[in-house]
């Protein structure tokens, strides 16, 4: 049986529908009830990892847990929710991370308290792999209210492009470490298969609806008060340095994913034409 937590996530959806399709024996576990049916044969329970004691009941049986904290970040409780795992016979854990380890070491938001889940996953004594994606094609969902009114997404740094990755690769290589043991011990960077900048996510978007949507350039400061409304300012600050001003690493398109999975990663017009309804 595998466990996947965070299961009603932009990860955890596809995940738990790809190791179903796959024929495995899934347990969803997330905070909230899954607003969608989940597959047939899956099992849902509703846990909240900063309670590890309510995991030991769900992780009996399982051989392997995809470890998504849902953005809690505590240390503390990450152990003992991996002390349960190990003490309930969980094989492998795949943690998911965020590139931010190896290009915002010293953020805490980004890379320092990862980096610490990461090393505790390492030494949990269970086989692991280390998923680090970057920035996500589904963060334009923040835009879908305007797009939906205005058909405008207003936007920082037009022009800078990153590698955005499409959330259903993430899932997919999950699923491909979960299920396979030549993933054991290996961290896996994983982006899109370009740079592509806001103002050309905008249009591609557009082109999904088959009308136009414009573009408009915030600055940093405007940008930064409206995240400031929705994230702590040291998160919001350190984002927009990644939007901005990003590192050669986080521009760099890595080849991860299709080592895994024997393709090449999806492009963010194929994910706007994905979840084009979400923005009509």
């Amino acid at each position: 049986m595998i466990v996947v937590t965070g299961a009603t996530g932009n990860v955890g959806r596809p995940l738990v529908a790809a190791l179903a399709a796959a024929g495995e024996q899934v347990t969803a576990v997330s905070r909230r009830a899954p607003e969608a049916p989940l597959p047939d044969g899956v099992r849902h329970r509703r846990v909240d990892l900063t309670d590890p004691d309510a995991l030991r009941g769900v992780l009996d049986g399982a051989d392997a847990l995809f470890l998504h904290d849902g953005g809690a970040g505590d240390l503390l409780r990450t152990h003992d929710a991996l002390d349960v795992a190990k003490s309930a016979g969980v094989r492998q854990v795949v943690l998911l991370s965020s590139q931010g380890v190896l290009t915002r070491p010293e953020s805490e938001s980004h890379g320092v308290v990862l980096r610490s889940l990461e090393e505790a996953v390492r030494g949990s004594g269970t086989g692991w792999t280390i998923l680090r994606p970057g920035g996500f094609d589904s963060n334009a969902l923040a835009w879908v209210g305007a797009v939906r009114t205005h058909r405008t997404v207003a936007a920082p740094f037009g022009d800078v492009g990153l590698p955005t990755v499409d959330p259903a690769d993430v899932a997919e290589v999950a699923a491909a470490a979960l299920t396979g043991d030549e993933h054991l011990g290996r961290a896996y960077v994983l982006t899109g298969p370009a740079r592509c900048t806001p103002r050309e996510q905008a249009a591609a978007i557009g082109d999904a609806l088959g009308e136009p949507v414009a573009f408009v350039e915030l600055t940093r400061d405007q940008a930064l008060t409206a995240m400031l409304r929705f994230m702590p300012e040291p998160v919001a600050r350190t984002t927009l340095d990644v939007l901005g001003t990003p590192t050669p690493l986080e521009q760099q398109v890595s080849p991860d994913v299709e080592r895994v999975l024997g393709r090449p990663p999806r492009g963010f017009a194929g994910w706007a034409a994905r979840n084009a309804a979400a923005f009509r």
